[in-house]
């Protein structure tokens, strides 16, 4: 039996198959078949003592039991030690009950996830008041890498005019514009936001003297519906910025959208591949490879 492999969920095939390369271990995918009735059947490869689960979780409903019941067939198959590589962790922005009756998601789908794997590593977590990912995990190990490192390089390797102002579009984008302009050697601004509902946002920005006649490359954790970016874009627009580019960690909305965003003033939009999409241009695998280095000790990792 091998030391490790890596079973991944269908969607994930495609990335799980380069960062197996990358670390010269076995790539299995697990199949999921659906019956009529909407249940599903999912079959795992055999196990290995570390068995790594890729399963980024956009779209999260069916592959988190997905997840669940291939954590079941590894451990009944002999995993003695079941990482889960989530690139993109769903459920993490309810982390408290704003209204009567809701229920806390991210306290929910942790629990669930700490009951079935060993470790989790992923990939800035959508975490507003939580300041440690460890709590959302209790009893096992989790990571919480920044794809910044990543995105920094490949920034400056394609090349990025150095008047360029680095905007985030609301203040919970602090962490991420501010770490990618250090890295970059850049000054940056947040935006005000106020939000009139899931796809509705106004932006503002109160100094707009950093913007204006300046290229601005807008930086945030997730876009979803878009209604934030397109809002900045149109505030950077009439501040008077003479480009405007986008960067995201997790690409989460339809790819339609990127027609909306041309009239907003957008000339690129570009993504990590931690949730495949069509804007996907920075890689994350030394991110990966850094991270699961402990759990593949005396095996060659390719660089």
């Amino acid at each position: 039996m091998n030391a490790a492999i890596i079973q991944s969920l269908p969607s994930s095939s495609h990335d799980a198959a380069r960062l197996a390369s990358r670390l010269g271990i076995a790539l299995h995918e697990i199949t999921v078949h659906r019956f009529p009735d909407g249940e599903i059947r999912v079959t795992a490869a055999p196990a290995a003592p570390t068995t790594i689960i890729y399963a980024s979780l956009d779209r999260p409903n069916e592959k988190l039991i997905a997840l669940t019941f291939a954590a079941e067939a590894l451990r009944r198959g002999g995993a003695k030690r079941l990482v889960l590589l989530a690139p993109y962790l769903c459920y993490m922005r309810q982390d408290t009950a704003f209204r009567e009756g809701e229920a806390i998601s991210q306290r929910v789908i942790g629990a669930l996830i700490a009951g079935c794997v060993d470790r989790v590593v992923t990939v800035d977590a959508h975490l507003h008041r939580t300041p440690d990912i460890g709590t959302v995990f209790p009893g096992i190990e989790s990571d919480n890498l920044s794809a910044m490192p990543a995105i920094a390089v490949a920034l400056r390797k394609t090349g990025l005019d150095p008047a360029t102002v680095l905007v985030g579009p609301d203040a919970e984008s602090q962490p991420w514009v501010s770490d990618l302009a250090g890295r970059l050697g850049l000054p940056h601004t947040v935006a005000q936001k106020t939000r009139r509902g899931d796809r509705s946002a106004e932006i503002g920005f109160k100094d707009t003297s950093r913007i204006a006649g300046h290229p601005a490359l807008i930086v945030d954790d997730i876009v979803s519906s878009g209604g934030t970016m397109i809002a900045c874009a149109k505030a950077l627009t009439s501040a008077g910025a003479t480009m405007i580019d986008v960067v995201v960690t997790h690409a989460l909305f339809p790819a339609t959208l990127r027609h909306d965003m041309v009239p907003a003033g957008i000339r690129s939009i570009r993504s990590t591949h931690s949730v495949p999409h069509p804007t996907n241009a920075f890689i994350l695998d030394d991110l990966f490879v850094s991270a699961l280095r402990s759990e593949l000790s005396g095996r060659e990792i390719m660089t």
